[in-house]
């Protein structure tokens, strides 16, 4: 749709100027001789700028301003002004004008001022719905789930976003630890301010305090101009420490006194930066066992821990497999342009059984992978992977005793289920980082490579590695 302007002037030579000119310039323009007929007009119809003049009779500009902030508050409101009542025209733009034009007009000064205004109106438009889409996706909603297990998370979620405190979540890979952490941000007062997640466990040691507290120019080779940290961008709002237990004792100091002197200090600086930021830390491992064997800080997780939030397995919580499962249908129907209908009881039986080493991520996951590749309307057993429907396999998530009958097993896929989980949990553990995870697995980077596709776990590019044999 054309942008709609209501030009609003008592002069009728400036009305027709406008109103020829904008319309070459592929407007829908209206007007309007005074601001009381202007009023019926928007009352009529949606605008999405008005320009008036100053000086009219029966309602002057200011008070049509007035009353266009106040019925239509979204609405772009630009002033005209005569020469040497300028200082009218910035009292108007304190009142919320966007902008004024002076007479006698300048083609290009007008085409510009106006298209400019109408950009700035579609960016808040824009950003507005992305706020609301954002909220709606962290809602409480968002969190699938009915068992008990559920509601508890639920429950800490509502009262925790609406005070200050720092929170610590905690939970295996997979739960939802992120989701969580976003709920409370968007369902809280910080909620219109920055959400900045950090991944302690991503980020080489050597980068970690840039990262998190900026630099100056200079201060290190690579530093070729100021840059902001992580903590100065969230200023007013939330900092998210995923994976918090895979920061360095060097950095765990750093960070212990940006959050109890609220100051941070940027690297090759003299000067510290107040600020003002909650923080939110997730991680999968025992931290209070870290704390006794010297691996992380007591004080900072003291700091860190104020409230504490567990997500529970997904095998905790198998009453949410088929809310969950039919979650992700919708969602992946929507993204991949598919029509999948639903689950038949056979294939929903199996996926109940499964105990999900990977917890909801994994479900997720198979969820996409299946609905990617459905031909048919409904998901049947032969849809799901394969260790989805065998009792091995299924053994194979809870257990590590297989036991061998005289109906005999499937080596192949017992074994396959074995690598998959150390893969995935190689590459949990290293943070995302595929190189890191084939060394911790003691396999070369291109047998790492030909197992992530095997066991379809993603992409490997090749800055994820140096390409060793």
């Amino acid at each position: 749709m054309k942008p709609r302007i209501l030009v609003v002037d008592d002069e009728e030579s400036i009305r027709e100027f406008l109103e020829i000119m904008l319309k070459k310039e592929g407007y829908d323009v209206t007007s309007s001789e005074d601001g009381a007929k202007a009023k019926d007009l928007l009352a009529k119809r949606s605008f999405d700028m008005v320009i008036s003049d100053l000086q009219m009779p029966n309602m002057t500009g200011i008070e049509l301003l007035k009353h266009v902030k106040e019925s239509y508050p979204d609405l772009t409101f630009m002033m005209i002004t005569a020469f040497g009542t300028t200082e009218s025209a910035v009292e108007a733009m304190k009142m919320g004008a966007y902008d004024y034009l002076t007479k006698p007009f300048k083609i290009d000064e007008v085409r510009l001022n106006v298209a400019n205004a109408l950009r700035a109106r579609n960016l808040e438009v824009e950003n507005k719905v992305l706020k609301k889409e954002l909220t709606k996706e962290y809602s409480f909603q968002n969190m699938v789930g009915n068992s008990d297990a559920m509601h508890r998370v639920f429950d800490l979620v509502k009262r925790v976003s609406q005070a200050p405190s720092n929170i610590l979540i905690t939970g295996e890979s997979g739960t939802g630890k992120e989701v969580v952490a976003k709920a409370i941000h968007y369902n809280g007062p910080l909620k219109d301010k920055p959400f900045v997640t950090i991944n302690c466990g991503a980020i080489p040691e050597q980068l970690m305090e840039s990262e998190m507290f900026g630099h100056k120019k200079g201060s290190f080779t690579s530093a070729v101009s100021d840059k902001q940290g992580l903590f100065e961008v969230a200023d007013g709002g939330t900092l998210f420490l995923d994976e918090v237990g895979e920061l360095p004792l060097t950095i765990q100091v750093k960070l212990l006194r940006a959050i109890q002197e609220r100051v941070i200090r940027r690297v090759g600086a003299n000067e510290d930066i107040k600020i003002e930021v909650r923080i939110i830390a997730a991680t999968n491992r025992d931290l209070e066992h870290m704390v006794k064997d010297g691996s992380f800080r007591q004080d900072l997780y003291y700091r860190l821990n104020v409230i504490n939030i567990k997500t529970p397995g997904l095998r905790e919580r198998k009453e949410d497999i088929p809310l969950l499962a039919n979650h992700f249908l919708k969602k992946y129907n929507d993204r991949l342009g598919k029509s999948v209908q639903g689950i038949s009881l056979e294939a929903m039986e199996n996926l109940k059984k499964y105990d999900y080493p990977g917890n909801v991520r994994e479900l997720e996951n198979i969820i996409e992978r299946t609905v990617a590749l459905e031909g048919g309307a409904t998901i049947l057993p032969e849809s799901l992977p394969p260790f989805v429907n065998t009792p091995q396999g299924r053994k194979m998530a809870s257990s590590n005793e297989i036991e061998v009958t005289m109906d005999g097993v499937d080596l192949d896929k017992i074994l396959g289920q074995i690598e998959k989980e150390l893969i995935v949990k190689a590459i949990h553990t290293a943070g995302g980082v595929k190189k890191r995870a084939s060394k911790l697995l003691n396999i070369t980077f291109r047998s790492m490579r030909y197992r992530v596709e095997k066991y379809n776990l993603g992409t490997m590019d090749e800055d994820d590695g140096d390409g060793d044999e």
